[in-house]
């Protein structure tokens, strides 16, 4: 979940980037993941309302964004149960005083990108697990096909694995790598999906 947001984040998609770090978020109790996500999750939504010059919106969920992410990163040094699963805090964090004091700062320079370790995460760089998560909100920040389409695609994908088959997978990748082919994938993939619903729906009458 974290490298799949950081990877919409750095690709432009600060609203979007939202939506697997959320989903990972809502289960947790209190705790330092819990902060963790819940500063990401602000951190966006302040990087998109200054976007739109939405400047109270902006101020609010970057100050917000700082109080969860405040102290993280001296936690996790210090060795006493602090993490923050790789991500560069300190920098999100900065970024992020920036925004509550000057918001109108998104206009004269672009966001920091996420760094998880020593690398910023791009769509090419996410493995299976975390392509699977951003693959569904990519689809609806570039309204190229719904999201509950690429989710069915996304739980396909799954069910593939250790099958040898693997074409949801290489799907969904194209999609995420290959901006320009992005509707022809997505028309492919609501093909693939509709025809793999009918085939397991055959299967169920005949039960």
């Amino acid at each position: 979940a974290v490298a799949a947001g950081a990877a919409l984040f750095n690709e432009g998609h600060t609203l979007a980037a939202h939506d697997p770090w959320e989903a990972a978020w809502l289960p947790l109790d209190e705790g330092d993941d819990e902060r963790l996500l819940h500063g990401l999750i602000a951190a966006a939504a302040a990087t998109h309302h200054a976007s739109e010059r939405n400047w109270s919106g902006a101020t609010g969920c970057a100050a917000n964004a700082v109080r969860y992410l405040d102290g993280l990163d001296a936690e996790a040094a210090r060795g006493d149960g602090g993490g923050t699963r790789g991500v560069d805090v300190a920098t999100v964090r900065e970024w992020c005083r920036r925004l509550a004091t000057d918001p109108e700062t998104v206009e004269r320079s672009e966001p920091p990108p996420i760094r998880v370790g020593d690398a910023v995460p791009r769509f090419a760089d996410l493995d299976l697990a975390a392509a699977l998560l951003a693959a569904p909100p990519l689809a609806e920040a570039v309204d190229h096909g719904d999201s509950g389409t690429f989710e069915a695609a996304a739980a396909l994908a799954r069910e593939e694995r250790g099958t040898g088959r693997t074409r949801f997978a290489e799907l969904l990748f194209a999609f995420l790598r290959e901006p320009d082919a992005r509707p022809q994938v997505a028309a492919r993939l609501a093909d693939h999906v509709d025809l793999a619903e009918r085939k397991r729906r055959d299967v169920d009458d005949l039960f």
